[in-house]
C-alpha cells in the first residue's frame, strides 16, 4: 500500500496504515518496536513514507521501549509499537517512564488480539493504563486512527506521560476512508539535563510518584472536557457506553439509542459518566475482553449492565452484540430458522494449520519426535510442530520461554528423556539470550534448537539482528549465531542443513548425548523469504509406489493420498504447483518413488 504524502486527499488505509501515517502528520521522528500480528504493519508503512526519521526493529519489545524513551527525551516525538503481548516484555520500562515523564511525545501503540487470531493469549491492555496511571486512548476505526496519533501527541506533551493508543485485531487490519491531513513540523524540543527527573533512585522516586498522582487528577479533569469523549443522544430507553470498534457494532445494531463513545477511556469521564447514565432508563456497557469499563462504572457507584450479555470470550461482532441485546430484551428474540434458512454445515470444517511444503523446521522436529526428545517450543512458525504428524512440541508458552523451561525440566527431574528447547532465530535475538546464559552458567543438561531461516517468518518475514539488513533493507553488520553462542561458554555448537537428514540425525544424537548445554542450529532460509530459491518439484511414480506413507509423516502440505489403493493403503501424490524441490521426501521414500518432475528446470526462481 503506497501512501503518498499529498495533503486533503481520501485514501482507503487499515487501521495500522493510518497510525503510520498520523505519525508522518505528527512530525514523529523516531519509531521502534518489535514485530508482532496485529501490529506489524504500522512500522513497514512509516519506513516506506517517511524517509527521513529513524525507523527501526529492536531485538525486542523493551529495548523499542528503551529506544523511545531515549529519542523522547532527546526531544524528538517517538512512536513504539507492539502486540499486547509485546507490552509485558516492555513493562518494566513503562512503569518507570510513567514517572520520569517524557519531554517530548512517546506514543506506546499496543495492539491486542481479542480472538486470539495469533496469539498465545487475549489479555486487555486497557489495564495497563491503570496500572501505570497514564492515558489511554482507543480509535474506533481507521480515520480515528490517523488522528488520535495526533491527539496522543499533543496530550504525551502537555501531561508530560507516554500515552498508550490501544488498537484491536478488527481494527488493524480492516479498512476505511481516511481523510489526509497537512504534515506539521512537531515542536522543536531539546535535550534537558535533569537528574532529579530521570534517575529513579529511591529518593527521586518517591517524589515522582507525586507527580504521578497530581498529573493523573489533571488527566481527570481533561478527560470530562476533550472532544475524544462524545454523547450521542438519541433514545432514553436504552443507553450504552462503548469504545474502540465496538463502538461501530453497537451503532450497527443499535441506531436509535443514545450512545456515550469514548475516545479517551483512561481516566474515565466519570461525571460525563454519570449524567449520560441519569438520562437513560436502562444503561449497557458494550467492550472486548474484560469489564474494565464495567467495573469502574460500578465502583463508581453507577448500575450499569454489561458482561451479563456480553462474553469476556473472544471478538466481539455485529452478530454478537446483536445477540446480546436480545438476551437482555433490548431486541427481539429471533425468529427460529425455517428449513429453507438451514444450511447444511460440514462436520469437518477445521484443518489445523501446517508447516509450509519443504519448512526447513520438519526434519529436525521429525528427528526429535523419533528420539522421544521432550521439546519445549517456543514462539513462531516452529509452533506448528504441535500438530499431526509431526506432534513433536509438548510445551510452549510465552517469547523466549523455551531455554529456561529447558532449565527447570531437566533441573526439576526429567532424565529419562533428552530435553530440548526449540526457538527461531529472531526468537533467540529476542529472548533466548539471556536463559542461555543461564543454562551455561548453573550447568544444565540440554540441548538448545536454533531454527535459523533468516528471517522473522510468523510475522510476515521482517528482518532482525542475524539477517544483515535493517528494516529500511539497508546492509547492516550480521550478528552470527553462532558466535554469540559460543561466546556465551557453549562448548558444543553445531550448524547443519536441515534438508541432509542423516546429518540431522547425527547431530541432534551427538548434542543431546553431551554432558553439559549443546547447541545445534539448523541454517536454511526460509521457503516462502523473497530470496528463496525453488528446484524442480517432484513427482510420485505410482508404479514405485507402495503406499507405505512414510512420507506423509513430514506433514508435507504439498503430498496427498489418491484414491488408488495398494494393500490397503492410499497411495500418495505431489502437487506441483507448491511443492519447492526440497527433496526431503525422496531421502525419505524407502522405494525410490518420488522424483523430480522431468519437464521443469531445476533452479527456478519463486
Amino acid at each position: 500500500m503506497a501512501i503518498d504524502n499529498a495533503v486533503a486527499t481520501r485514501v482507503l488505509l487499515s487501521g495500522n496504515e493510518a497510525i503510520a501515517r498520523g505519525a508522518v502528520e505528527s512530525g514523529i521522528r523516531v519509531a521502534t518496536g518489535y514485530p508482532g500480528t496485529p501490529s506489524t504493519e504500522i512500522l513497514e508503512t512509516l519506513a516506506h513514507i517517511d524517509t527521513e526519521g529513524y525507523v527501526a526493529w529492536s531485538p525486542n519489545e523493551k529495548v523499542a521501549l528503551d529506544v523511545g524513551v531515549g529519542g523522547a527525551l532527546a526531544g524528538s516525538r517517538t512512536l513504539v509499537t507492539m502486540k499486547h503481548v509485546g507490552v509485558n516484555v516492555a513493562a518494566d520500562t513503562l512503569m518507570s517512564v510513567a514517572y520520569t515523564g517524557v519531554r517530548a511525545a512517546l506514543v506506546i501503540v499496543s495492539a491486542d488480539d481479542p480472538g486470539v487470531h495469533s496469539s498465545q493469549n487475549e489479555q486487555d491492555n486497557r489495564i495497563y493504563a491503570r496500572f501505570a496511571a497514564i492515558p489511554l486512548l482507543e480509535p474506533s476505526d481507521s480515520q480515528e486512527a490517523k488522528d488520535f496519533v495526533g491527539q496522543a501527541c499533543a496530550i504525551s506533551e502537555r501531561f508530560d506521560t507516554p500515552v498508550i493508543l490501544r488498537t484491536t485485531t478488527r481494527l488493524s487490519h480492516s479498512k476505511g476512508m481516511v481523510e489526509m491531513g497537512e504534515i506539521l513540523a512537531a515542536p522543536a524540543k531539546t535535550y534537558q539535563r535533569d537528574p532529579s527527573k530521570y534517575v529513579l533512585v529511591p529518593s527521586n522516586a518517591r517524589v515522582r510518584h507525586e507527580k504521578v498522582l497530581e498529573r493523573l487528577a489533571q488527566l481527570e479533569e481533561f478527560s470530562e472536557q476533550t472532544p475524544l469523549n462524545r454523547w450521542e443522544k438519541g433514545s432514553a430507553s436504552v443507553g450504552v457506553i462503548t469504545s474502540g470498534v465496538c463502538y461501530q457494532y453497537v451503532k450497527e445494531v443499535l441506531p436509535e439509542a443514545s450512545v456515550l463513545k469514548l475516545g479517551f477511556t483512561y481516566p474515565l469521564p466519570m461525571q460525563t459518566v454519570r449524567e449520560f447514565a441519569a438520562s437513560v432508563e436502562r444503561l449497557f456497557v458494550v467492550e472486548e475482553l474484560e469489564p474494565v469499563l464495567e467495573d469502574q462504572c460500578k465502583a463508581g457507584g453507577i448500575a450499569v449492565e454489561g458482561k451479563t450479555f456480553f462474553s469476556r470470550l473472544g471478538e466481539l461482532t455485529p452478530e454478537r452484540v446483536r445477540e446480546g441485546f436480545q438476551k437482555a430484551g433490548v431486541l427481539p428474540a429471533p425468529a427460529p430458522p425455517t428449513e429453507t434458512s438451514k444450511l447444511p454445515v460440514s462436520q469437518n470444517l477445521f484443518r489445523p494449520p501446517a508447516l509450509c511444503p519443504g519448512c526447513p523446521h520438519t526434519i529436525p522436529y521429525l528427528v526429535l519426535k523419533k528420539m522421544n526428545a521432550l521439546v519445549v517450543g517456543d514462539i513462531g512458525c516452529s509452533t506448528l510442530a504441535v500438530y499431526e504428524p509431526l506432534a513433536a512440541i509438548e510445551t510452549t508458552l510465552a517469547m523466549g520461554c523455551s531455554i529456561g523451561m529447558a532449565i527447570g525440566l531437566q533441573k526439576g527431574g526429567v532424565t529419562s528423556r533428552p530435553v530440548v528447547a526449540t526457538i527461531g532465530d529472531s526468537t533467540f535475538f529476542h529472548s533466548g539470550i539471556p536463559p542461555l546464559i543461564d543454562a551455561v552458567y548453573n550447568g544444565a543438561r540440554i540441548t538448545v534448537l536454533i531454527l535459523d531461516n533468516h528471517t522473522t517468518a510468523m510475522t510476515g518475514g521482517q528482518d532482525h539482528p542475524g539477517t544483515g539488513r535493517n528494516l529500511r533493507g539497508e546492509i547492516s553488520r550480521t550478528i552470527e549465531i553462532a558466535k554469540v553462542c559460543k561466546a556465551l561458554g557453549v562448548e558444543q555448537v553445531q550448524v547443519v542443513d536441515p534438508y541432509d537428514v542423516p546429518a540431522v540425525f547425527r547431530t541432534l544424537k551427538a548434542a543431546v548425548n553431551h554432558d553439559g548445554v549443546s547447541v545445534v542450529i539448523t541454517n536454511r532460509p526460509c521457503v516462502v523469504s523473497p530470496a528463496s530459491i525453488r528446484s524442480a518439484p517432484y513427482e510420485v511414480a505410482a508404479s514405485a509406489c507402495n503406499a507405505c506413507q512414510l512420507c506423509m509423516n513430514l506433514g508435507c502440505p504439498s503430498i496427498t493420498w489418491t484414491d488408488e489403493i495398494h494393500e490397503g493403503q492410499h497411495k500418495v501424490t505431489i502437487d506441483p504447483a507448491t511443492c519447492i524441490g526440497c527433496a526431503v521426501c525422496a531421502l525419505w521414500c524407502p522405494t525410490e518413488a518420488i522424483v523430480p518432475l522431468p519437464d521443469v528446470s531445476a533452479g527456478r526462481s519463486q
